[in-house]
């Protein structure tokens, strides 16, 4: 009986870079992206019966992250590895650290490689209404406050434990009070449109340039009965759409969040609000500049570590 093998592609990187370092992996064509990242059980310290996290149980690292993609033996790895290796290397000129940088590749069996990133993710309670569980693993709650988001973060990076995605996800539980209409800019996974339906968004509209992210999306949607109604669709940024909307979320690189100002602002209903994050304290400054320039005001700043997500108004609304 044949085996089919799979080859699997590490990253030994920053913390910071997991989400940029698997989104690489994944438009190189990877068929399942996992984590390792050692800063999760330190945002995340306690279960959600607040008992301690044994860290053991979730990575062997005491720094850094690894960052773990899986190509059939099909793909020619010779003719990718230069393209992941050159992407990873220009992450520094978005203010993102890389870390170590080194990139390994070993051989695994499907019947490993079918599991082998499963072990990394678990149920996690990232806001008091919030919690993300993998699609794999039966998650009850007790408390008819908290919301489940079932995910399969196997085919997108933004599981909702990363610092980024924990900091968007408290943001919009501030921001929505049901209603609204919600632009989702650079879904990946779609954690947060799904989100955004779990707190009462009415309609939300999902958008990334990746096709992967978007396919993905669309599967994690199907996952969620309340998210069934998201439309997600490729799109570059804000470019060329016209819906008003009463919040728009971007959970980017800071380079990038720059580029959509104008459109954020163009799309925004005056007593909007902005979300935005995937910003680290260096370009902190940078990104409020550009807002302040545009005509926002800074509403709202939450912090984790050195990361930040900025809830932004229009400077007229009083």
């Amino acid at each position: 009986m044949y085996v089919m093998k799979w080859n699997e592609v590490k990253v030994e990187t920053a913390s910071e870079a997991v989400e940029a370092v698997a989104n690489i992996l994944m438009e190189a064509g990877a068929s399942g992206v996992a984590i390792e990242d050692a800063l999760d059980v330190e945002n995340f310290k306690f279960d959600q019966y607040g008992e301690i996290l044994d860290k053991k149980e979730f990575t062997s690292l005491d720094e850094g992250a690894l960052v773990m993609a899986y190509f059939p033996e099909t793909v020619f790895l010779p003719e990718i590895l230069p393209f992941i290796k050159d992407c990873v290397t220009q992450l520094p000129s978005f203010g993102l650290a890389i870390g170590k940088n080194i990139v390994t590749v070993s051989e695994v069996e499907e019947s490993n490689w079918a599991t082998a990133w499963k072990k990394y993710y678990h149920p996690v309670r990232i806001t008091r209404m919030l919690t993300v569980a993998p699609s794999w693993e039966h998650y009850q709650t007790s408390d008819p406050l908290e919301k489940i988001i079932t995910l399969d973060p196997g085919m997108a990076f933004g599981t909702g434990t990363h610092p980024t995605t924990a900091l968007t996800l408290q943001a919009l539980e501030t921001v929505l009070r049901g209603g609204e209409t919600v632009l989702d800019v650079g879904t990946g996974s779609g954690v947060l449109s799904i989100a955004a339906k779990y707190l009462g968004a009415a309609e939300v509209y999902a958008y990334d340039l990746d096709k992967v992210a978007v396919r993905s999306a669309k599967e994690n949607m199907e996952m969620n009965e309340v998210a069934k109604d998201v439309q997600v669709t490729v799109n570059d940024l804000l470019k060329g759409i016209n819906i008003e909307s009463d919040v728009i979320v971007a959970n980017i690189l800071a380079d990038i969040i720059v580029l959509m100002i104008p459109d954020a602002w163009r799309l925004l209903k005056q007593t909007g609000k902005l979300i935005v994050s995937g910003i680290i304290e260096e370009k902190k400054q940078l990104v409020i500049d550009a807002m302040k320039t545009q005509g926002f005001t800074v509403d709202q700043i939450f912090q984790q570590r050195d990361w930040y997500a900025i809830i932004l108004k229009k400077s007229e609304v009083e």
